[in-house]
C-alpha cells in the first residue's frame, strides 16, 4: 500500500502475475507437451549419433563450441543442439503457464513449420524422395519431419487464440493511473496495463534498444547474404531454391543447411526488430530466445576465429575486416538483448514500480 493525499493505492501484484489465464491453461499444456516431444526427439538424434560414432564425451563437448574440432563424432549441427535446448527450456516455461514463453513457443513453432514445408517441397523431387527408401534412417527422418509438422500445428493452434486481451504497443493511447491493475490482461510478465506516457517511454526503452540492435544486425546479415549470392562465388539460383526446397542441398539429412538458416536468421532479426522497436512486450520471450541462440552460434564463430588465427589476418582484406566487425557486433548485440530482455517494466523491478512512481510524482509529473 502507498499513501498519497490521505488516500491509499494498492500496488501489490495480482495473484497470477505473469501466468496464463485459467481458460488458457489447457492450451499451454498442449503446446508445452508438443515442444517437449520434439526437443526430446532432437536429443535422441544427438545421442544416437554419439553412440554410433567413435568419439569421446570430450570430443562432443569440444565440438559444441569449437567448429574446427577434430572429434570424429557424427553429430547433428549446432543449430540442432541449440534448438534442442531451446525446445526443452521453452516447453518447461510453457508447462509452467508463463505468459512470457508464449511468443518464444510460437517462434519455435514457426521455425518447425518452415522446416516441414521446405521438406515437403523437396519431396516433390523423385530422386530426393527415393532417398527415404534407400537410407537406413530414412523412415526415422520422415517420422521426425512429420512429428515436427504436427507439433508446430498444435503449438500454433493452441497459443494463437491464447493471447490476453488488453495488450497494446508503445504508441497506443495511455490509460489513466486509476485503471492500473498489476498483472492484468495484456501483460506477458505480470506487468499489467500501462499507466501513462512517462513510464511508457521509460519501460519501452529496453525494448526499443533491442529492436535497434536486431535491425542493425539483420541489415548487416542481409548485406552478407546478398554478397554471398553474387557470382562467381555461388550459384544464385541454386541458393535461392535451397531456401524453400530441401532437395537442392543433395543428401538426405536432419541437420539444417546454410541455404535455409541464413535467410531465416535475417528474416527473424528484421521482424523481431520491428516488433521490439514498436514496444511490443509480447515478443519479449521470442527476442530473448532468439538472441540466446544467436549468442551461442556467435561464440562458436569467435572460437573458430581464435583457433584458426583469423584474428591476426582479418585486417589484411576489407572483407575480412568487415566480417570480424560483424562478428564482434553480433557478440555484443546479442549479449545486450539477452540482458535487456530480462528487464521487467518499472524502475523498481516490475510493474509495481510504475504504480509507485505514479503515486509519488503526482499523476506522472503532470
Amino acid at each position: 500500500m502507498v499513501m498519497q493525499d490521505g488516500g491509499a493505492v494498492d500496488v501489490r501484484p495480482g495473484p497470477d502475475a505473469g501466468h496464463a489465464a485459467p481458460e488458457h491453461r489447457g492450451s499451454y499444456r498442449a503446446a508445452g507437451l508438443s515442444l517437449a516431444l520434439y526437443g526430446l526427439i532432437l536429443v535422441g538424434w544427438t545421442l544416437s549419433d554419439f553412440v554410433q560414432g567413435d568419439g569421446t564425451v570430450w570430443d562432443f563437448l569440444e565440438e559444441l563450441f569449437n567448429p574446427s574440432g577434430t572429434g570424429p563424432v557424427p553429430m547433428l549441427g549446432p543449430y540442432e543442439w541449440a534448438l534442442a535446448v531451446a525446445f526443452l527450456t521453452v516447453a518447461g516455461l510453457v508447462l509452467a503457464q508463463r505468459r512470457m514463453a508464449r511468443s518464444a513457443a510460437m517462434l519455435l513453432a514457426l521455425v518447425l513449420l518452415a522446416i516441414s514445408l521446405r521438406e515437403g517441397v523437396g519431396l516433390f523431387d523423385a530422386g530426393y524422395r527415393a532417398q527415404y527408401g534407400t537410407n537406413p534412417l530414412g523412415g526415422w527422418m520422415l517420422a521426425t519431419r512429420g512429428i515436427g509438422l504436427l507439433a508446430a500445428l498444435v503449438v500454433l493452434g493452441a497459443l494463437v487464440p491464447a493471447g490476453e486481451r488488453g495488450g497494446r504497443s508503445a504508441d497506443a493511447p495511455a490509460h489513466p493511473v486509476s485503471e492500473y491493475v498489476d498483472g492484468g490482461p495484456g501483460s506477458d510478465d505480470g506487468a499489467g496495463q500501462v499507466t501513462d506516457e512517462g513510464p511508457v517511454r521509460w519501460r519501452c526503452r529496453p525494448s526499443r534498444i533491442c529492436g535497434v540492435l536486431f535491425l542493425v544486425m539483420g541489415t548487416a546479415q542481409l548485406a552478407w547474404l546478398v554478397y554471398g549470392l553474387l557470382p562467381p562465388t555461388t550459384d544464385p539460383g541454386r541458393s535461392l531454391r535451397g531456401m524453400f526446397d530441401a532437395s537442392v542441398v543433395g543428401p538426405l539429412r536432419i541437420s539444417l543447411t546454410g541455404e535455409f538458416t541464413t535467410p531465416g536468421t535475417v528474416l527473424t532479426l528484421l521482424v523481431l526488430g520491428v516488433l521490439a522497436y514498436r514496444g511490443r512486450r509480447d515478443v519479449r520471450g521470442a527476442q530473448m530466445l532468439f538472441a540466446a541462440v544467436q549468442l551461442y552460434l556467435t561464440v562458436r564463430d569467435v572460437v573458430a576465429l581464435a583457433v584458426t588465427d583469423f584474428f591476426n589476418r582479418s585486417l589484411e582484406t576489407t572483407t575480412g575486416a568487415l566480417s570480424l566487425a560483424t562478428t564482434a557486433y553480433g557478440l555484443a548485440a546479442m549479449t545486450s538483448v539477452v540482458v535487456l530482455s530480462t528487464v521487467r517494466c518499472g524502475p523498481y523491478g516490475g510493474a509495481r514500480g510504475d504504480a509507485f512512481l505514479a503515486t509519488t510524482t503526482g499523476r506522472l509529473g503532470r
